[in-house]
């Protein structure tokens, strides 16, 4: 039968009203207008200046129950109200606050605001502007606390939401039917019906339905007419999309007449199958899952169901567990964990992750994760648990835990080993941090004296236990045997004493110690035998590791470093005792050769001054003699073998070979100058006047200066450095010397017609010049010696003082805290660069 819902009239209504039983409680409307009969306020009133600046002339005290501020605080800063104002609600609260002054219209708002204490408050905002005959607006408005109204009406959206939902539950048909099954009235969606209401009302439902479902519809019409309570019916209709299900649920409604509601069904049909179908998926994921899932009730604990999982990894059998609880069965490690567990289900709903010891049946402590979820079985609270068994995932982690602390071990006494030479602090502490990671009864070190004599030297043993340091033994056939042992097995490894064959002495010297396990691995270095590194267990029987036996080999090979390094340096410390002496009287002797060479240096220093002078007097002599004869005799000289008409005692000499000579006298006048000036630059320094500059000023006062030699030698000179340039700090008759020198150089070593470019620039505190020319170019070698003091070939471009007074450049380039160098640009000249410190 299609759902239907039939005509207004009285019997219908209480019909419905049997079956959905609707209730609006008018409580919600009287709670609004409690509410507006005492709704706090604030009442307020400021005034909006010419000026755009707002005054507070009056808050009323409300303002403390409504957003927790005092009126003063109010009227002192008004912005603190806006600071209050929820973030998602100051846009509109600025907006109609601007639309109220430029309308002067009342102003209405209606937000949130969020006070000291963390509340969050809806308010209502209400004023009246007026403007004042002076331009200002005076404003006088309520505030008032509206949160409870806008509470109540989202109950009432809620309310009628949930109304509207089962309204809009009802089905989509409802039929109003006689006792015969005639269809009296429908009330319902066209699209859900197969023929047109006037095609079905009037008719019976025998003559529209199949027979069978007719046949039902009308025992379940009798049903419900004779026991005036509700009736339901499934069947299944043939339609244009396809066989669907539908449930008829029928009330009385009148004498002989009854209101069916018809509900299509098929999409639940669809769900229980797709229901069925996920519990036999959710059957066999529970009995294949590789993790242990178990169903118990919540507060016994009892086990309804178990999977196969569960059963291998308890140890169990399905009969023993079914019925059980884990307490029964002695699961539970730490009992007092269950009621944690419960509480936290209790109140989370669900665990997730939560490890947890888990005993076998065997009695072998497991660890897993364990979550689980409270859920409910035909009305019985239960627990579904899985279990994640994750013991071999822990004893991972503690052997990587092992490895790190073994790892440290070894990093801490390779460090000791190499930073000390205390032999007997690094067998103790080595003992002491082997026994703490081994949790071992005994460790101790055994070195051997000499080839038949052994020692205990170092130990770490447990209080309860005897000590074994300083025992020493002589006894060859004891000491043989422990030497064999090690010697050729290199590791000795014992679980149980008792289970092993030894000699009687290494028996009664085990039991003489109480040693029940052991552990022994050889200190050796090649095939030196040095002692023993060894653990024992006195407290019974023990299995060793092999992270434990990787250590003590490590430890040991680390321990014939550090005996081998000690014997080393004490026969290192008697050569120092032999050398020591050597060396005094080595030093002895140094120290007579250094006055020998301190008189030697002296004496240099006494012939170069003494013949320097001589030389340099002589040059001079020389220089003032040439000159004279060639300024006051140059008549007599002007042409070779002329003779003069007085004084018969003239020689006749050419004036050019004159100015050679004067022009020889001066190199070698310069080179002794040179000489002795580097002379005393490596002897006490350069010395250096500074003052502020600024590089401009000293290049065109150089300019000038040399303003002759470049017409001489038809040379141009392109300045481009900024006079903006920061000054520098230094001594402007040194700085002079050295530029005037690279001009000159440059001059002198190239054709006429040469082009000069400087250049400046500032970077990193320092000024960077640059003087570059286009003339002959020199070899890489030559630019990287080029200020350098070294013999020059007497053939190279640059002579011998002029190499010395490129060396003077960079002392006094160096002093200044800059730099020179050259650089031959191909076919295009030489590039001098020089750094100068900026004057701070």
């Amino acid at each position: 039968m299609p759902v239907a819902c039939i005509s207004k009239d009285e019997r219908v209504d209480e019909a419905v009203k049997l079956l959905y039983k609707p209730d609006f409680p008018p409580e919600a409307i009287a709670l609004l207008e409690k509410i507006a009969a005492n709704l706090p306020g604030m009442i307020f009133q400021f005034r909006q200046q010419l000026d755009g600046s707002q005054l507070v002339l009056y808050v009323s005290s409300g303002s403390i129950a409504l957003c927790e501020l005092e009126p003063e605080i109010i009227q002192a800063d008004w912005q603190i109200l806006y600071q209050i104002i929820h973030p998602q609600d100051k846009i509109s609260f600025t907006k109609s606050l601007g639309v109220a002054f430029a309308t002067l219209q009342p102003w209405h708002w209606e937000g949130r605001i969020i006070t000291k204490s963390g509340k969050i408050k809806w308010i209502q905002g209400a004023c009246q502007l007026a403007a004042q005959d002076n331009g200002e607006i005076l404003c006088d408005g309520l505030v008032t606390d509206i949160t409870e109204r806008k509470q109540t009406e989202e109950k009432l959206r809620a309310s009628e939401a949930r109304y509207q939902a089962i309204l809009d539950a009802i089905p989509d048909l409802m039929f109003r039917m006689s006792r015969d099954g005639e269809y009296l009235d429908l009330k319902g969606e066209s699209a859900n019906l197969t023929l047109a209401k006037e095609e079905i009302v009037g008719k019976n439902m025998r003559d529209l339905l199949p027979s069978d479902i007719a046949l039902i519809g009308q025992e379940t019409i009798t049903r419900t007419l004779d026991a005036g309570s509700l009736q339901t019916c499934e069947y299944q209709l043939p339609t244009p999309g396809g066989m669907r299900d539908y449930e008829a649920r029928l009330v009385k409604s009148g004498p002989d007449e009854v209101l069916a509601i018809v509900r299509d069904i098929t999409e639940r049909k669809q769900a229980e199958n797709s229901l069925r179908n996920l519990a036999q998926k959710f059957a066999k994921a529970f009995s294949c899952s590789p993790d242990p899932i178990t169903i118990s009730t919540l507060h016994e604990g009892r086990f309804i169901e178990v999977n196969d999982s569960f059963i291998r990894l308890s140890g169990y059998e399905p009969a023993e567990v079914i019925g059980h609880t884990a307490l029964d069965l002695n699961i539970w490690f730490n009992e007092s964990e269950r009621p944690q567990l419960l509480h936290q289900l209790q109140t989370q709903g669900a665990i997730r992750n939560l490890e947890f010891a888990f005993r076998r049946k065997s009695g072998e402590v497991l660890t897993t994760l364990l979550s689980a979820d409270v859920i409910d079985l035909d009305g019985v609270p239960c627990i579904l648990a899985i279990n994640h068994d994750i013991t071999a995932r822990k004893q991972a982690e503690a052997q990587m835990r092992l490895a790190a602390q073994r790892d440290r071990l070894l990093t801490e006494t390779l460090v000791r080993i190499r930073s000390s030479l205390n032999l007997e602090e690094i067998l103790q502490t080595t003992v002491t941090e082997v026994r703490q990671f081994l949790q071992a009864d005994r460790v101790f070190i055994g070195l051997t004296e000499c080839e038949f004599k052994a020692k205990t030297v170092a130990e770490s043993v447990n209080p309860q236990y005897p000590s074994i340091l300083g025992w020493t033994t002589e006894d060859k056939s004891y000491l043989q045997e422990f030497k064999t042992i090690l010697s050729t097995h290199r590791i000795r490894v014992v679980e149980d004493i008792n289970q092993i064959t030894v000699s009687q002495k290494l028996q009664a010297h085990y039991q003489k110690f109480q040693t029940k396990a052991t552990l022994a691995v050889p200190i050796m270095l090649g095939d030196e035998l040095f002692g023993a590194l060894i653990a024992n267990q006195c407290s019974g029987p023990r299995h060793w590791q092999p992270i434990e036996i990787d250590l003590l080999l490590q430890l040991s090979e680390q321990l014939a470093i550090a005996i081998q390094q000690v014997q080393l340096y004490q026969e290192l410390a008697q050569l120092n005792t032999n050398l020591e002496q050597q060396v005094e009287e080595r030093t002895a002797q140094l120290q007579q050769k250094m006055q020998e060479l301190g008189k030697l240096q002296q004496v240099k220093d006494v012939v170069l001054h003494t013949v320097a002078h001589d030389v340099k007097t002589s040059v001079m002599g020389n220089l003032m003699v040439l000159k004279n004869l060639l300024k006051n005799q140059g008549v007599e000289v002007t042409k070779a073998g002329e003779k003069a008409n007085s004084a018969p005692c003239l020689i006749p000499v050419s004036s050019s070979i004159i100015d050679r000579m004067i022009q020889g006298n001066d190199r070698q006048l310069g080179m002794i100058n040179c000489l002795l000036e580097i002379h005393s630059f490596m002897e006490q320094g350069v010395t250096l006047h500074r003052q502020q500059m600024k590089f401009s000023t000293l290049l065109e006062s150089i300019l000038v200066e040399l303003q002759p030699l470049l017409e001489q030698n038809q040379a141009t000179l392109k300045n481009l450095v900024s006079a903006d340039l920061p000054s520098l700090l230094g001594d402007s008759t040194q700085l002079q010397r050295v530029l005037l020198n690279l001009f000159i150089y440059s001059l002198q070593n190239n054709p006429p017609g040469l082009s000069f470019c400087v250049r400046a620039t500032v970077k990193a505190g320092m000024v960077h010049i640059q003087i570059e020319h286009n003339g002959v170019g020199i070899s890489q070698l030559e630019c990287d010696r080029f200020f350098d003091l070294y013999v020059r070939d007497p053939q190279a471009p640059c002579s011998t003082i002029l190499g010395l007074k490129m060396y003077l450049c960079r002392q006094i380039i160096q002093a200044h805290g800059g730099e020179i160098n050259v650089i031959s640009q191909h076919q295009r000249g030489l590039k001098f660069s020089l750094t100068l410190p900026v004057a701070q």
